[in-house]
């Protein structure tokens, strides 16, 4: 079924999780946000005040972000519109989110410097690989990422849980588990 008949439109087809192509007649639109929230990073990276750094992120995603809310720049998104934020998150230097699929990163959560949340993925298909795949990541409360770690489209972090410092999780990791390792396994719990 045509998804712009049930009046879906790109973003709205987007969260859903369908796949987007270059081809898609709303693309443009698509095309526009992420030139905007390019400006909009540069901007915020730029800042050197936490609460002005804050106030540009809360542009970006179109969502305030609440003042217990830390994000040290360089902080770097390709949309930013799909990106929610909870209390008392402290976000590290040189962090990457790439959220067409979704991030949500709920309270008292700390992200280590240069994480990278990839929503985002492509077929494996060579003719259609400039398909847009998104599936979102959620960072359950008071969950750790260690610095460099890498957290792969589709993937839960659950509460409490801590993912090691360089790790590449590709699997939802269970509330109170510590994982680490290329592919991150459980390890421990705490």
């Amino acid at each position: 079924m045509n998804s712009q008949i049930i009046g879906k439109d790109i973003f709205g087809r987007m969260r859903a999780g369908e796949a987007i192509r270059k081809d898609d007649p709303e693309y443009d639109q698509f095309q526009q946000a992420v030139a905007r929230t390019i400006r909009l990073s540069a901007a915020l990276n730029a800042s050197a005040d936490i609460d002005q750094v804050r106030q540009r992120l809360s542009e970006i995603t179109g969502k305030d972000i609440d003042g217990s809310t830390t994000i040290f720049p360089p902080f770097h998104t390709n949309f930013g519109r799909f990106i929610t934020l909870g209390k008392n998150v402290f976000i590290n230097h040189a962090c990457s989110f790439l959220d067409m699929g979704g991030i949500t990163i709920e309270d008292d959560v700390l992200i280590g410097p240069r994480v990278n949340l990839t929503s985002e993925t492509h077929p494996l298909d060579p003719a259609n690989r400039g398909t847009v795949i998104p599936k979102p990541i959620v960072i359950r409360r008071n969950a750790w990422i260690g610095a460099a770690a890498t957290i792969l489209p589709g993937v839960t972090i659950g509460e409490n849980a801590i993912v090691a410092a360089g790790a590449v999780v590709s699997r939802d990791v269970p509330a109170n588990a510590i994982v680490a390792g290329i592919p991150a396994k459980v390890v421990k719990t705490v």
